[in-house]
């Protein structure tokens, strides 16, 4: 691909995703899918549109039909991209259906395994591991690869609707992290992972101006699931080639919503909570409590930790062998005394207060 091929999908991505975002946000309001204010939320203001995702989801679809149009993907390719899309659109209806009346944890579960299994079958799939020593790569047998393929693909789902808590944050942690695996996909040859996260990229930058504070409009559970859904897929079209541990480099691009879901499993389970639940100890409500309340400076404060971990993971493409892992080591100590700082591993038995501030409207407290 050169830098035509690159630049027209990730502007028509953009130009359709901007376009349709106010015609999704009146779909909204028509469909009373809208976010109201409770205790647990941190947005106070009534009768903000959901459905932003759906927006997002059209952009991905437009641009990746402009690259089909300039020849730029085989029938194999299509095939693939109809399966993405087919899974997308079962997290798209579940998302809306949650955002407008509500979904148990388990039933989303359900649904999301069905989407990660409709990925699996169309070839988006963690098959194999490489060693970092020696780079030996070993195949994992069937069934072991659909697990880890559906786990991965859950989690990174389930990660970035839980970073969905302050009006722009999922979206703009959507964007840098798409763009460091489309960087991946593109060194690795992978031009399926490029298309994929060219037009992500492309189509969250058209949807973000209407959901940076103050937000005018929500991803939802429909655009935080989709938007978390096509990551992963991006990440296991890039990692196919990479040579540390092959699956460490999009991990640790996804360091900052996997840390915050791996603290809050912790959390509940310390205090003998629900581990679906609520509450409001997430990494944003921290930094936005140490912001004074101010949404826009917590949100790029995380814009910002997310941007250092995924040049870490670009970086750790050109190292291998012992000095990966002292890199590895390196970084684990200095997220520890990061999360330390942030007061992210103080024993809190209680919840910071509620904050009067502009918010997102998802259950997590956000």
């Amino acid at each position: 691909m050169d830098a035509l091929e690159i630049a027209i999908p990730l502007v028509v991505a953009a130009g359709a995703s901007a376009l349709s975002t106010p015609l999704v946000g009146r779909l909204a309001v028509a469909l009373r899918i809208v976010d109201q204010p409770n205790p647990r939320k941190v947005n106070m203001r009534p009768n903000i549109p959901l459905l932003g995702g759906l927006a997002v989801a059209i952009g991905c679809a437009v641009g990746i039909a402009a690259a089909s149009s300039m020849g730029q993907t085989s029938s194999e390719d299509l095939e693939r991209l109809g399966g993405f899309f087919f899974g997308g659109i079962i997290l798209l209806g579940v998302g809306a259906w949650d955002d407008r009346f509500g979904l148990g944890a388990k039933v989303k579960l359900v649904f999301q395994i069905a989407a990660a299994t409709v990925a699996f079958k169309y070839g988006f799939r963690l098959d194999y591991l490489t060693e970092p020593f020696n780079h030996t790569t070993y195949e994992l047998p069937l069934v072991v690869a659909f697990a880890a393929t559906v786990l991965w693909i859950v989690a990174v789902t389930n990660a970035m609707n839980l970073m969905d808590g302050l009006d722009g944050l999922a979206t703009g942690l959507g964007t840098i992290i798409a763009t460091t695996l489309t960087v991946i996909c593109w060194e690795s040859g992978q031009f399926l992972g490029v298309l994929l996260g060219v037009t992500l990229v492309g189509a969250q930058l058209g949807f973000l101006p209407f959901n940076f504070p103050p937000g005018r409009i929500f991803l939802g559970d429909t655009g935080a699931y989709f938007i978390g859904y096509a990551v992963a897929v991006v990440g296991l079209s890039g990692y196919r080639k990479a040579a540390l541990l092959t699956f460490l480099v999009p991990l640790m691009a996804l360091a900052v919503p996997f840390l915050d879901t791996l603290l809050s499993i912790l959390r509940r389970f310390r205090h003998r909570r629900k581990i679906m639940g609520a509450d409001r100890m997430h990494m944003h409500h921290h930094l936005l409590k140490a912001s004074g309340g101010s949404q826009r400076d917590a949100v790029l404060s995380l814009y910002f930790l997310t941007s250092c971990f995924c040049i870490i993971a670009v970086a750790f493409r050109s190292v291998s062998g012992y000095w990966a892992v002292a890199l590895l080591v390196a970084v684990v100590l200095l997220t520890i005394r990061l999360l330390r700082n942030l007061g992210l591993l103080s024993p809190v038995d209680g919840e910071p207060p509620a904050e009067r501030a502009v918010g997102s409207p998802q259950e997590e407290g956000r």
